[in-house]
């Protein structure tokens, strides 16, 4: 039997963005399945909570059969072990992004020598784009929807309004 080649995507996707999306796709050519692996992430205060960073990211991988989210705490090797992966797959967009996702794969490699880290650029559209990013232009009121997917953008637009979603 030949086993299943399974490389999770680590992140808090706060929110999941089209180049989030854009670097699962190229993934999910590349393996056999993709678990978007959402991050409790205890260091830092998140817009939407971890069970809607969840459910806005199996919403928006909904069209790549190969792909799901999955939502961890603790160590992402741990997360990666528990899945039996080594394979994790990160994002670059610019120059300033590999020092900082080096330190993380060196790290990562560090904690669990198995794990091999792959790093994937998105299309150039999506070069610029960060959660981040489509937080502060959502704040005040701009339009995202060519951004993020749309139950993101509704998403966005509820939680402005202070409905939650």
């Amino acid at each position: 039997m030949i086993k299943k080649k399974i490389a999770i995507y680590p992140g808090t996707f706060d929110p999941i963005t089209l180049g989030h999306i854009n670097i699962v796709q190229k993934a999910s050519e590349m393996f056999d399945e993709v678990v978007m692996a959402i991050a409790k992430d205890n260091y830092k205060e998140t817009f939407f909570s971890l069970e809607e960073r969840t459910q806005l990211c199996e919403e928006a991988l909904i069209d790549i059969p190969n792909a799901r989210a999955e939502s961890f705490e603790g160590l992402v090797v741990d997360f990666a072990k528990k899945l039996g992966t080594n394979i994790m797959i990160r994002g670059l967009r610019a120059v300033s992004d590999f020092e900082y996702e080096l330190q993380l794969a060196l790290m990562n490699k560090k904690l669990s020598d198995e794990i091999e880290t792959i790093f994937l650029v998105p299309r150039f559209d999506f070069l610029y784009l960060s959660s981040s990013m489509v937080r502060n232009i959502a704040a005040v009121g701009g339009d995202v929807e060519t951004l993020v997917p749309k139950c993101v953008a509704d998403a966005l637009i509820q939680k402005r309004r202070g409905k939650g979603i």
